[in-house]
């Protein structure tokens, strides 16, 4: 019998593919995407130096429902105020190996219309 790879293996695939091309340095660090079924994630990383500048999930803002769109929004909006704050204006967008629609769209615009530049 064949074993069907998971949605996450396949995911993790897809992520690999693209992290090839996409890296962040410390003038222009990456926005990553995570998403589970019920919560979203973001954070803006600095690859040269492997650390985490700026985070913001709907874990940490305390949504209630934060896995639908509207909380991707209110993360994305948020990422980009705190990145502001710390003076990163622009960044790459690293959306995790899931297909930019839904969730994922909507933290990038969000991101967007506060202010980041991608």
């Amino acid at each position: 019998m064949i074993k069907k790879e998971s949605n996450n293996v396949l995911r993790k695939r897809r992520h690999d593919r693209v992290r090839k091309n996409v890296s962040g340095t410390s003038e222009c660090p990456r926005l990553n995407v995570f998403r589970s079924n019920s919560h979203v994630f973001a954070q803006i990383i600095d690859d040269q130096n492997g650390t985490t500048l700026v985070s913001s999930s709907s874990v940490e803002l305390k949504l209630k429902n934060g896995g639908n769109v509207e909380g991707a929004a209110l993360v994305g909006a948020d990422i980009a105020k705190k990145a502001l704050a710390s003076n990163i204006k622009k960044v790459v967008f690293d959306r995790g190996g899931y297909q930019y629609h839904g969730r994922v769209a909507a933290l990038a615009e969000a991101a967007r219309e506060n202010g980041l530049e991608f």
